[in-house]
């Protein structure tokens, strides 16, 4: 208590110093009046939800069904190629017996192959374990596979199965009624000549109808063309 007309004693010098860590005029720099400078505010603008930061928003999610082909039971179990898919299955037997013989002659420097030579390579692109499969395109089952038009985004393939035998069978019999002979010389003028030839010809499954239209259309020409 102080005595009227006594005057007060001025504080202490140490009492008016900050103490550590503080600031002066305000409070401490992670206090909740302070105002955080260099490291420290870097700091708090990494911490999650911290003010002023962006954070990326998140990647929408969804999900859709893509049903399988409904088959037929021809299609399941016939051993031969359903009417429906002989055009493609020709494009694919055309590609790949193109594709075998022009790999041959880049082995001898693009030279012709001799009879003995393109008889084997037919026999064993006849014979190979056709990677081929059918998928509904535009609401109608295709074949899907090397050298046909690519698959949709959103689609299912079903592969193996009866697919590879019937494609086999096919490539023989071409081979068959064509000849070996013939075939390598369609060959040697272009892979559009072997593909007319066997897809396009009179008894062609790409030949249209009496009076109807071509049962499908060309493959691109980057597909016709792949090695």
């Amino acid at each position: 208590m102080l005595l009227h007309g006594a005057t007060a004693a001025a504080p202490a010098e140490d009492a008016l110093r900050p103490r550590d860590g503080a600031v002066r005029g305000g409070a401490h720099p992670t206090g909740a009046r302070g105002v955080a400078r260099g490291p420290a505010l870097r700091a708090l603008q990494q911490l999650p939800g911290a003010a002023g930061t962006r954070a990326d928003p998140p990647s929408p999610s969804f999900s859709r069904s893509v049903p399988a082909p409904q088959l037929s039971a021809e299609e399941l179990h016939s051993p031969h190629m359903p009417q429906s898919l002989r055009c493609d299955a020709c494009y694919a037997i055309a590609f790949q017996l193109e594709e075998k013989l022009s790999k041959a002659e880049a082995k001898l420097g693009r030279k012709a192959l001799r009879e003995s030579d393109y008889v084997e390579v037919l026999e064993r692109s006849c014979s190979q374990s056709w990677d081929y499969g059918v998928q509904e395109l535009n609401g109608e089952k295709r074949l899907t596979g090397p050298g046909l038009r690519s698959q949709q985004p959103l689609s299912v393939a079903m592969t193996g199965g009866p697919w590879p035998s019937r494609l086999a069978k096919m490539c023989h019999s071409f081979v068959g009624e064509q000849g070996e002979e013939q075939l390598y010389g369609a060959h040697r003028r272009g892979p559009s000549a072997l593909r007319e030839l066997l897809c396009h010809g009179e008894k062609g499954p790409c030949a249209p109808p009496a009076g109807g239209k071509a049962g499908r259309p060309a493959p691109p020409k980057a597909l016709q063309n792949e090695l």
